[in-house]
């Protein structure tokens, strides 16, 4: 197994349970005890990533980093919204 598979492995179990964020915060339309700047700033990473991960030829990280930086940035902007809303 290549290195961008094992990674690739890694962001895309990250993206799932970063999903599973989205869903509950959809859910319940509450944004209780956490803070929106940290995954604010993992999605900008995420972003770093997809660059990254191209210029270094690994196309199986950059599927998942863009699973992943879909589903942060997804969180972010339901967050900003809720808390526009409260």
């Amino acid at each position: 197994m290549t290195a961008d598979a094992v990674n690739a492995l890694f962001e895309g179990f990250g993206a799932a349970l970063l999903a599973l964020n989205v869903r509950e915060l959809w859910r319940t339309r509450r944004l209780v005890g956490v803070r929106v700047v940290p995954t604010a700033w993992f999605s900008l990473w995420g972003a770093w990533n997809l660059y990254y991960y191209h210029a270094i030829g690994q196309r199986l990280s950059w599927l998942a980093g863009l699973a992943v930086f879909c589903a942060n940035s997804t969180w972010v902007l339901l967050a900003l919204f809720r808390s526009e809303r409260e």
